[in-house]
């Protein structure tokens, strides 16, 4: 039987400048306790190094929105059939009573799901 998971509650605000412990990165990426996590079953706008204003002001959207999730209530981090990204980053899906928060961005408009590569949201 596998080790049951850890609910995280934590205030999360935007990450500035080197030293991060628990903040958001963008739309698909936060710290938690010192830990790079991915959230891994999305794929947020990039705000650092977006191909184009729409992608930045989505991008920035995203972010503010996982900001209020990630703050509103406890979460549990679920594995996926990988641990880290080719970055070192943490891979789990975000869920909260059993909803994935990256399905709740993807619904809102704000991600779009993971497909094995990044989307191209200037088209």
């Amino acid at each position: 039987m596998p080790a049951p998971l850890v609910a995280f509650a934590a205030v999360f605000a935007l990450c500035h400048g080197s030293h991060r412990i628990t903040c958001v990165v963008d739309g698909d990426t936060f710290w938690l306790a010192g830990e790079k996590v991915r959230i891994a079953d999305i794929n947020a706008p990039e705000t650092h190094g977006a191909g184009c204003a729409y992608e930045l002001a989505l991008g920035e959207a995203a972010t503010r929105r996982l900001i209020l999730l990630l703050n509103a209530a406890p979460f549990t981090l679920e594995p996926i059939d990988r641990e880290r990204d080719r970055y070192g980053r943490l891979l789990r899906v975000v869920v909260r009573g059993g909803r994935s928060l990256g399905g709740e961005l993807v619904a809102e408009g704000l991600a779009e799901p993971w497909r094995g590569r990044r989307g191209d949201w200037c088209v």
